[in-house]
């Protein structure tokens, strides 16, 4: 089955992986939304906003890679959630392997929403409350 989300992804991970800024965001629809917490300005619209967040990964990232390991396709094919094992390396040579999932709607081939989800456990108070637990059942059993 044919799954345009899937081959949108696809594209968008070997841009990033080759650091080329404009096949990148050649990707993404002019209207696009793209959110992704690993960013400075998490929530980017547009084309002009996109730029600048692929900017600044390309400039504290020394390498990005992706490996697909599911894609869960939505019922037209133009949306999915993909989950992916990243193994990026920051500039100054610290590697970062963690598994994400993209959620993903496309238009004519081309992202239109993209959304990242980490597996990081809440911040705030909910975090902090969730920490003090986890350490009194690793000091108490």
């Amino acid at each position: 089955m044919h799954i345009p989300a899937q081959a949108a992804m696809e594209r968008l991970f070997k841009a990033l992986e080759a650091r080329d800024t404009q096949k990148t965001l050649d990707c993404f629809a002019r209207d696009a939304f793209l959110f992704d917490p690993h960013y400075p300005k998490p929530d980017m619209r547009g084309h002009e906003e996109i730029r600048a967040g692929i900017e600044w990964g390309l400039s504290v990232m020394q390498r990005f890679h992706f490996t697909i390991v599911n894609v869960f396709a939505g019922r037209d094919g133009d949306s999915a959630a993909i989950e992916v094992d990243t193994s990026h390396v920051l500039k100054g040579g610290r590697e970062l392997s963690f598994p994400q999932v993209f959620v993903v709607e496309t238009r004519g081939g081309l992202v239109t929403r993209l959304q990242a989800y980490e597996p990081y456990g809440p911040n705030g108070i909910g975090g902090l409350f969730l920490g003090v637990e986890r350490l009194k059942r690793r000091l108490f059993g």
